[in-house]
């Protein structure tokens, strides 16, 4: 299962993909630019397509949805 953290040492705590330093706003912002999921993990390997989809569920918590 992939976890979304926040560490104070890691991106001033700003919430990211366990075990990486790619947080959730970069990619949700390749996201909204148009990326597709393909695109992203192409781009970003360590990521897959489980944590897109943690990222996604994370901001739906955010947003009270």
């Amino acid at each position: 299962m992939i976890r979304i953290i926040a560490n104070p040492e890691i991106l001033e705590r700003k919430p990211v993909i366990e075990g990486t330093r790619i947080s959730v706003e970069h990619v949700l912002g390749l996201l909204a630019n148009g990326m597709t999921n393909g695109d992203i993990i192409a781009d970003y390997p360590d990521l897959t397509e489980e944590s897109i989809r943690a990222v996604l569920g994370y901001a739906a918590l955010a947003c009270g949805m």
